[in-house]
């Protein structure tokens, strides 16, 4: 097979959750499990940190991963979902997976497919594994998809587990309350792992305290080591509140709620560099946290071309929606051009009113199964009290924008990652 031809194999043979939602879903271990074992267990070749939550995952993923790589480690990233090319999950060292290491994988793997049947996250954590033992990583960063407790990355013991935070996201599989969902999040607190967990919030915390008690684990909450403030652009003040050292460090991501994802950064590398091999150095975390970076979060894709900045961002609950919409705000235009496609299974309830009322609005959809197609978001989105027009497809909505605006106006796209890679 090609890489295209392997690609499209593997899309339309294994259910994916990005393209067609909950029936790609799988509750349970067994199947991840047996792949890798007919592997011969390829991801205890290597140390690992595991990354759950469900905002902010993929910024401190990328802010560890930057820091181990400066600090002289062969790292391993794998991440979900990808923007523009599936090898974006797989990455050593700043490489992805070459493309005909993917074809080899599955050529290899075809057998065991098409007689366990897993699903396309399934498939790809496995070669993620196989992938980072065939490259002699030293240590992997490994993102967990959804959840956590029953994630196939789940089969992990990594030297330090993170959660980034918890809210309102796929409810369906993770329950209808935070505690539910931080249940879920903590099965991948490992006994005698150190757990970092991004924010201290009274619902959850009892939750992730009790689980670390049963797992005999050192527990530390991020807000609690950490105050971090934005400074200027990417330059942050830092407080450690341990102590009161104070310190500034510059972080290569946009975004200002990137301050709470790099207190949780901070707080992992603690954990890190005392179970590493080679501890950390302060001049390693500051220039690795100085390259980090993270592509559809909060990114200017203006050209010198284009009339106006024009912001993605690929924020798409009511959680990540109330930071971006808060950024939003304090941006100065005379016009909003908001260009936003959601997926069908988000609750717009929730979602519509915290969108602001004044924009534009071009309503549109990704070109996969699981969007919801433009005309009933601009029905939903209408009775909410939003005004604008439907464009077919997000590259046409984008044109349309950039006709229409002017110098002092601004263009954003949001409310789903597959509408942000559509830009990228």
């Amino acid at each position: 097979m090609t890489y295209p031809e392997t690609i499209d194999y593997l899309y339309h043979t294994a259910p994916m959750f990005q393209q067609v939602g909950g029936s790609a879903y799988k509750e349970g271990l067994e199947t991840t499990i047996e792949l890798n074992e007919r592997l011969g267990n390829p991801y205890q070749a290597f140390q690992t940190v595991h990354v759950a939550g469900t905002n902010g995952k993929g910024s401190v993923s990328q802010m560890l991963y930057a820091v181990l790589r400066e600090a002289g480690y062969r790292v391993g990233l794998y991440t979900s979902p990808h923007l523009k090319d599936f090898r974006e999950r797989i990455q050593v060292n700043g490489i992805p997976m070459p493309e005909a290491a993917v074809v080899e994988f599955v050529e290899r793997m075809r057998p065991d497919i098409e007689t366990l049947h897993p699903s396309f996250f399934e498939i790809t954590t496995v070669m993620a594994f196989d992938w980072f033992r065939h490259e002699g990583v030293d240590i992997a960063v490994v993102e967990v998809g959804m959840g956590g407790r029953l994630d196939c990355t789940n089969v992990i013991t990594p030297l330090v587990s993170v959660i980034t935070n918890i809210s309102f996201d796929h409810m369906q599989f993770l329950g209808d309350t935070l505690p539910k969902i931080a249940a879920e999040k903590a099965g991948i607190i490992k006994p005698a792992v150190p757990v970092v967990v991004g924010e201290y919030q009274p619902e959850t915390a009892p939750t992730f305290i009790a689980r670390a008690h049963e797992t005999d684990s050192p527990i530390f909450f991020a807000d609690q080591r950490y105050r971090c403030a934005q400074h200027e652009g990417r330059l942050y003040e830092v407080e450690n509140l341990l102590d009161g050292y104070r310190f500034t460090l510059q972080l290569g991501m946009e975004g200002d709620y990137q301050q709470r994802n790099l207190c949780t950064a901070l707080a992992a590398l603690d954990c890190l560099t005392e179970r590493l091999s080679r501890p950390l150095t302060t001049m390693e975390v500051r220039r690795g946290l100085a390259e980090a970076r993270v592509p559809g979060r909060w990114q200017n894709i203006a050209t010198a071309a284009d009339p106006c900045p024009i912001i993605c961002d690929t924020g798409h609950n009511e959680a990540g929606l109330r930071f971006v919409t808060a950024q939003l705000a304090r941006q100065q235009y005379h016009t909003l051009y908001f260009i936003l496609g959601v997926v069908a299974d988000k609750d717009l309830d929730h979602i519509l009113p915290l969108l602001p009322r004044e924009a534009h609005y071009l309503f549109t959809q990704a070109q996969l199964p699981r969007a919801l197609s433009a005309e009933t978001l601009a029905g939903r989105a209408r009775a909410a009290g939003l005004r604008g027009e439907v464009v077919p497809s997000i590259p046409a909505a984008l044109a349309a924008a950039r006709a229409a605006a002017n110098a002092d106006d601004l263009i954003f796209v949001g409310g789903s990652t597959f509408t942000v890679a559509e830009v990228l």
